[in-house]
């Protein structure tokens, strides 16, 4: 018998610059939107623990990035500047002006390229467990940057992906949720969402220059023990941003799996008011 995934939400998909991708909606109906970005080699699933504290203080959309977790993908978006523009035509499609973006992981790069470009789109920013710089990334993470392409064409995408999560998960997901995590990577996905990761080392570096043009307050947001994006990434991000602050919370890379709560209640926190507190002076915590 098939095992059944936990409700995050409305399911469905929708056409997106091209693109049919998965998405989740759910929430209040008044407040500004929240988008929140699943990271890899996950899916929107990873945010079981969290859409619920989220959904409580304003509407959220869940999103598989084009090319990850469920949705459809596309060469050109395959990119941190490629899948910034998807962010900003995701807004206009479902006609969001205005937004609280939550970028872990794939989704913090593709976040803070959208605030530079649009900061009339973003009330705040949370990103974090996501590499800033080439230099400061570690472990599994540095050979995947530096794979040529078709490395992965011949292997199961999926057992990777499960693999690392099972080894990664302080808190491991439900079967549903796994199997999910592994059709989100089956057979040549893994492959191509690599991609996006093989970009990094002519992509990162374009931060210097974009990161002092971000006015949007951005939370930094992430595990203190993340194995192959450690926190020295964030510490880039609070000196380069002007309103910008880190928080740590005690787990690894997949922290909203292994601090599901206390990652919802720092979001809850941060969109409930505490960014319109962070002044110019950035700050760590």
């Amino acid at each position: 018998m098939k095992s059944v995934l936990p409700d995050i939400g409305n399911i469905s998909y929708v056409e997106i610059d091209d693109v049919n991708v998965r998405i989740a909606t759910g929430g209040r109906s008044d407040g500004i939107p929240v988008v929140i970005t699943s990271p890899w080699p996950e899916s929107i699933y990873a945010f079981r623990g969290i859409l619920a504290s989220i959904g409580s203080l304003a509407p959220y959309v869940a999103i598989d990035l084009p090319g990850f977790g469920m949705s459809q993908g596309r060469s050109d978006l395959m990119s941190p500047t490629g899948m910034a523009r998807f962010v900003a035509r995701a807004a206009w499609k479902l006609g969001i002006t205005r937004m609280h973006g939550v970028g872990p992981d794939v989704g913090a790069l593709a976040m803070l390229f959208a605030a530079a470009d649009r900061p009339d789109l973003f009330e705040s920013l949370v990103v974090g467990s996501g590499a800033t710089k080439v230099e400061l990334v570690a472990g599994g993470l540095v050979d995947l940057i530096a794979s040529p392409p078709g490395a992965f064409a011949d292997q199961q995408g999926g057992d990777i992906a499960v693999g690392f999560v099972t080894a990664s998960a302080a808190n491991m997901p439900p079967p549903s949720v796994i199997e999910d995590y592994w059709h989100s990577s089956s057979a040549g996905r893994f492959e191509q969402a690599t991609n996006y990761v093989r970009s990094y080392s002519h992509e990162l570096p374009l931060l210097d220059k974009i990161l002092t043009r971000i006015e949007t307050p951005v939370l930094v947001l992430a595990g203190a023990q993340d194995p192959i994006v450690p926190p020295a990434n964030g510490e880039y991000l609070v000196k380069g941003i002007r309103r910008c602050r880190q928080v740590l919370l005690d787990g690894g890379h997949l922290i909203w799996e292994d601090s599901s709560d206390g990652y919802g209640a720092e979001i809850a926190s941060w969109i409930g008011g505490a960014y319109k507190k962070l002044g110019s002076i950035n700050s760590r915590a």
